[in-house]
């Protein structure tokens, strides 16, 4: 089928060029990544993952994470499997 519809949207630079990255080790063009996403939508016949509006314990959660507030640093990635009890 001949490809014969433009797609224009905007986004902020540095995440085009952030996503350009991925999409160039992954050896996609934003074309074609674009056009997976679609593929994708038609397949699943809506979004090809979960979109949740954010419960109150995520939402205070988050602030906390961006706010600096209540996190928990570890010096190695064991010191977290221990903490997780993993």
């Amino acid at each position: 089928m001949a490809k014969d519809a433009i797609i224009n949207a905007r986004v902020e630079s540095r995440l085009k060029s952030k996503v350009d990255h991925i999409f160039d080790l992954l050896g996609l063009s934003p074309t074609e990544a674009i056009t997976l996403f679609y593929k994708q939508v038609e397949l699943n016949k809506g979004l090809p993952f979960e979109v949740k509006i954010p419960n109150n314990l995520t939402r205070k959660t988050l602030a906390e994470t961006k706010s600096g507030r209540n996190l928990k640093r570890f010096k190695s990635t064991g010191e977290l499997y221990a903490d997780l009890g993993i």
